[in-house]
C-alpha cells in the first residue's frame, strides 16, 4: 500500500464516528508499505497490511474459501471482462472505456467501489491525483495490484472443461500506476473521512449488496459537498441471495421502492433523502453493454444502466 494513502484512512469499525489510523511499518519498499499494521486510535482495532495489501474490511475474518469471488475461474472471468479489449478479443466490449469517458478529470481522490480486478481504477488514475480500487475479494485485489506493480499479468482462460490457454495482459503505457492503489474493504463501510473524495464510481455493485441504501449513504458521506461527481451503473439483477426483498431499491410492485431501481435511485439522489443530502444533479442516464466470459462457448451479455451525477 502506498505510504501516503495511510494519511487518508479512517477506522471503518468506528463509523459514523471518524477516527484516524496509526500506521506501524515493518517493511517498506519504494514508498510502498509491504508489511505493517494500521491501528485505530479510538477502538484499538488492528488492520493488517500483508504483501502490500491493506485489509480494512471489518468482516475480514470470514472464510474466504467459501466466497466464489476468490475462485481462480471467477477471477479469470473478471480479468477477461475488464481487459478483454486489451487482448484484442473480438468478443470483448469497450464498457470500461465508455464509463471512463463519462468522468471529468479532477484533482484529489477517486474511489472505485466494488472495483474487482481494477480496470476502472486504472482508467481513473489517468484523471485524478489518486484512484483507489476497493473490493472485498482478496483474489481480485491481488490480481489488480500485480498488474499495477509488474506491468503485466498472466492468467489462464478456460476454453472447455479442463482445457484452457494462457494469456497476458500488458498495462498500457498511458496508465499511471503511481496514481493507483487497491485495498480490501467494504463498500458499505468505507475507510475514508466525510467529504474528502472528488469522484466515486459504483459499477455493477448495487444489486450485489445486502444493504443498497446504506451503500448510497456511504457514497454520499465520503463525496465532497461541492465539485464532486458520481457514476453509478447496474443491471439491477435483484436477488434474495444478495439482499432481503425489503432492502431492494427497485424490482418490486409495492413498498417504499416499488418500480425500477434506476428511477428510484435517481429520485433519492436528486431530492437528497435521509443521509443523501445535499442532493445531486443527475446529468446523464443511459446504458452500457457489459460482457462476462465463463468459457470459450459461454458469454453473458449484460445491460448495465448508468447515471452520472454531480454537485
Amino acid at each position: 500500500m502506498k505510504q501516503h494513502l495511510a494519511d487518508r484512512l479512517i477506522c471503518p469499525v468506528c463509523l459514523p464516528r471518524e477516527h484516524g489510523l496509526q500506521v506501524d511499518i515493518r517493511l517498506a519498499e519504494d514508498g510502498d508499505i509491504v508489511d505493517g499494521t494500521l491501528t485505530c486510535c479510538h477502538c484499538d482495532r488492528r488492520f493488517p497490511i500483508r504483501d502490500g495489501i491493506a485489509f480494512l474490511d471489518p468482516g475480514q475474518q470470514e472464510d474466504r474459501r467459501a466466497n466464489r469471488y476468490e475462485q481462480e475461474e471467477v477471477v479469470s472471468s473478471y480479468l477477461w471482462s475488464h481487459y478483454g479489449d486489451l487482448l484484442g478479443d473480438e468478443q470483448a466490449t469497450d464498457a470500461y472505456q465508455q464509463w471512463a469517458g463519462l468522468m471529468e478529470p479532477h484533482g484529489g481522490l477517486a474511489l472505485d467501489l466494488g472495483g474487482a480486478v481494477g480496470r476502472f481504477t486504472f482508467e481513473m488514475g489517468c484523471k485524478c491525483d489518486l484512484a483507489v480500487g476497493i473490493d472485498k475479494s482478496l483474489a481480485f485485489i491481488q490480481a489488480a495490484r500485480r498488474l499495477m506493480l509488474e506491468g503485466e499479468l498472466r492468467f489462464t482462460l478456460k476454453d472447455e472443461g479442463l482445457l484452457g490457454h494462457e494469456v497476458v495482459i500488458r498495462r498500457p503505457a498511458q496508465w499511471r500506476p503511481e496514481r493507483v492503489e487497491f485495498i480490501v474493504a467494504d463498500a458499505q463501510r468505507l475507510p475514508f473521512a466525510a467529504a474528502t473524495v472528488a469522484s466515486v464510481a459504483s459499477l455493477n455493485l448495487v444489486d450485489k449488496l445486502p444493504k443498497p441504501y446504506a451503500h448510497l449513504q456511504e457514497i454520499n458521506r465520503v463525496a465532497a459537498i461541492a465539485e464532486s461527481q458520481l457514476l453509478l451503473s447496474d443491471p439491477f439483477s435483484w436477488s434474495t441471495e444478495a439482499a432481503e426483498i425489503d432492502q431492494w431499491l427497485g424490482g418490486k410492485e409495492d413498498g417504499p421502492y416499488a418500480g425500477k431501481g434506476m428511477d428510484n435511485i435517481e429520485a433519492l439522489l436528486r431530492h437528497g433523502h435521509e443521509g443523501l443530502s445535499p442532493g445531486w444533479q443527475v446529468t446523464q442516464r443511459d446504458h452500457v453493454w457489459w460482457k462476462i466470459r465463463t468459457h470459450s462457448n459461454h458469454y453473458e451479455l449484460i445491460r448495465s444502466c448508468f447515471l452520472k451525477a454531480a454537485r
